[in-house]
């Protein structure tokens, strides 16, 4: 129990002092955590754990879509929309059916999407300190 509440106090931490780049892994990671974790329910015919990992990772999709810019991310911004809502359809569908299909295709899609966010706020990073300026993006 200890060691479960030092884990919690470090995560508050880490999300209490990163920047919206780290914020934006942050939500994909758990996201993509209570997906498998729902995954996994279903594996073992938890269906209360299932759907509440669902739910979680549903509130984090929906965080997601609230931090989309669509001022300065214009079609991008809405790209990321339509697939956000896409993956909240999968995650409804997977909860009703019990059926890990949908989930492996929102694993698939986080996990590419998270790739991608890694990458640009990598070079999002690397132009700020090189003093090259502040590049835009889609995110608030």
């Amino acid at each position: 129990m200890a060691g479960n509440y030092g884990a919690n106090q470090y995560r508050q931490t880490q999300v209490k002092t990163a920047n919206r780049g780290q914020l934006l892994i942050l939500l994909y990671e758990a996201a993509i955590k209570n997906v498998k974790k729902a995954s996994d329910c279903l594996d073992k015919k938890d269906l209360n754990g299932k759907g509440a990992a669902i739910i979680k990772t549903h509130d984090i999709i929906n965080e997601l879509v609230n931090t989309l810019d669509f001022n300065v991310g214009g079609n991008i911004a809405r790209d990321l929309e339509r697939l956000y809502n896409f993956m909240i359809e999968q995650l409804v569908k997977a909860n009703a059916e019990n059926n890990k299909q949908p989930l492996v295709g929102v694993i698939k899609l986080l996990e590419n999407l998270l790739d991608g966010w890694r990458g640009a706020i990598a070079q999002v990073n690397k132009a700020q300190a090189g003093g090259t300026g502040t590049p835009t993006g889609t995110i608030k």
